[in-house]
């Protein structure tokens, strides 16, 4: 490739060809990467001998400044035309003031790069938070995955470097974390990154006194995703989402009451009344429940079964649940409550309810508390009663 005195090379309105004014039509990136290698190569001296530092990217910018470290780093560069004597103004038009030909093969060589940016099409890519999901929340942690949704303009595939996460509330922090090594956005496509999170109850709660067990608390999610775009260089883009948590709290229960449907020391079926109270400033939507009750040492046994029933928030629901067990395997607290005489008891189990935040399946216990015996109408008893 080779460029007459009177040839001057523009870009028209074709990104893929570069025009001269005699009319001649050269193809623009094969051509013009010919001229910005041929250049490079030139400069080789240059770069070695001053140790210039220099990106392997954005080739055209590298130049341009070995140029200006290069006419900044020398006295006073002469120039010499064949067969004659530069004159003082010849000097002044063509060597002074880093104009010159150093200045315009410098310009020439920042044209043909952004030329080149432009033929080949780089651009910023783009981020956005589609959605945080809960999938795991107990009394302990609340585990968070954030959805990012990041589209890659650009021809070539992008690494995504580091994701740095903090999640926060009121300003406050509550956690924060770096995950490296992100994966990489495919060309021209985009891809949905998963965050995972994790916010530990004890943490928050030792570090925040006025956050309480059972409350709702607002939180901030921002992200930043470091991105490496070939000729952009380095980014950052930064996200916030914001949204609300819970700091789940564990039901309070209580064996109201214990009524025999039919008794015989072989088997009794009986119900067991239990009261729930909700402490959480949300409603449960009980679905299932698990349990085993003592009275006194004694195991009378348990079930798992499904109950449908709506713990309103900071209210008390009452539920039913049979039970089948056989008096004569069990001691003197049996004959108390025939006796009509109160009795100590302990119930642990689970109950698997739906939140507002997701499912979550929160444990029940109660230990050293008093039951007695109801008995049907028909044995002689009142319903109505009280304990």
């Amino acid at each position: 490739m080779s460029f007459s005195e009177t040839s001057i090379i523009d870009f028209r309105d074709n990104p893929t060809m570069v025009h001269t004014r005699a009319g001649t039509t050269l193809p623009a990136v094969s051509e013009l990467l010919s001229l910005f290698l041929f250049l490079f190569l030139s400069l080789n001296s240059i770069i070695t001998d001053l140790r210039i530092p220099f990106c392997s990217i954005r080739c055209h910018c590298c130049v341009g400044s070995i140029l200006d470290f290069y006419m900044s780093t020398s006295d006073k560069p002469e120039v010499v035309e064949r067969g004659a004597k530069v004159d003082e103004k010849k000097k002044e038009e063509d060597g002074d003031g880093k104009g010159g030909f150093l200045g315009t093969v410098k310009d020439f060589i920042h044209d043909i790069g952004e030329k080149i940016e432009e033929a080949i099409g780089f651009g910023k890519p783009t981020a956005d938070v589609t959605g945080i999901h809960i999938p795991s929340i107990n009394l302990e942690k609340a585990d968070l995955v954030v959805d990012v949704l990041i589209k890659n303009p650009n021809p070539v595939p992008i690494p995504l470097i580091d994701i740095n996460y903090l999640i926060e509330s009121d300003g406050r922090k509550l956690v924060s974390g770096l995950i490296p090594d992100s994966g990489t956005i495919h060309a021209h496509g985009e891809e949905t990154v998963k965050i995972p999170l994790t916010l530990i109850y004890d943490d928050i709660k030792s570090t925040y006194h006025d956050i309480k067990p059972g409350s709702i608390i607002p939180y901030k999610v921002k992200v930043d995703l470091i991105v490496d775009v070939p000729v952009i260089g380095r980014l950052t883009l930064p996200l916030e989402k914001n949204g609300e948590i819970p700091i789940p709290y564990k039901p309070d229960v209580d064996l109201d009451k214990i009524q025999f449907e039919r008794f015989s020391f072989e088997e009794t079926v009986a119900i067991l009344h239990l009261k729930l109270e909700n402490k959480n400033d949300f409603d449960l939507g009980l679905n299932a429940l698990d349990y085993e009750v003592w009275l006194g040492d004694v195991s009378i046994g348990g079930a798992e079964l499904s109950k449908s029933a709506k713990i309103m928030k900071t209210g008390i629901t009452y539920i039913d649940v049979p039970i089948t067990f056989r008096p004569k395997d069990f001691g003197s607290a049996l004959w108390d409550m025939i006796r009509g005489r109160g009795t100590g008891y302990s119930i642990k189990g689970h109950i698997d309810v739906d939140t507002p935040f997701g499912a979550m399946k929160l444990p029940i216990t109660k230990e050293g508390g008093t039951t007695r015996l109801k008995k049907k109408k028909e044995d002689g008893g009142d319903d109505d009663d009280e304990e």
